[in-house]
């Protein structure tokens, strides 16, 4: 799960600037190597692409079949271990950790339906997981956005 929320937060606005963690090469690689992949550009390159589809689809723009392009090629095999049941994921090197991330997504979708959302504050762009039992977190920081939105409300309430 955090490989998912570290992909779909990759791209934050800080003072209003986009920062892209995986726009320039060398950062790039420093984040996919931070996350056990390569580093290569055919991994950087998918990566982005896993990630804006993602987006979409997290936010409902895009409707979750968007993301079949991404799992062309990968299969999974069931393995019996001492430990139970285990699936190994067959994927080109490159497209390791794009898949992954997809795989991860769909399990937190199955598991926790709908706790995966954007931030409710308009002028951020980062994306939380609700643990909370009563499943009614809205901000990605309460710190931050979430401190902003309060402090905004009760602004216009009192003037």
């Amino acid at each position: 799960m955090d490989l998912v929320l570290d992909l779909l937060n990759s791209r934050p606005l800080v003072n209003g600037v986009e920062r892209d963690a995986l726009g320039d090469p060398a950062d790039g690689r420093r984040w996919a190597r931070a996350h056990g992949g390569d580093g290569s550009l055919a991994e950087l390159t998918l990566l982005r692409e896993a990630r804006d589809v993602l987006r979409d689809v997290v936010r409902g723009d895009s409707s979750p079949t968007t993301l079949s392009p991404l799992l062309k090629g990968v299969r999974q095999t069931p393995e019996v271990t001492s430990d139970g049941l285990e699936w190994t994921v067959e994927t080109p090197p490159h497209a390791r950790l794009a898949v992954e991330t997809v795989l991860a997504w769909a399990a937190t979708e199955q598991r926790m339906p709908g706790r995966l959302r954007p931030c409710a504050n308009d002028a951020c762009q980062l994306f939380l997981l609700d643990r909370s039992r009563a499943n009614r977190a809205r901000w990605c920081s309460m710190a931050a956005c979430g401190n902003r939105a309060k402090a905004r409300r009760h602004y216009e309430r009192t003037r």
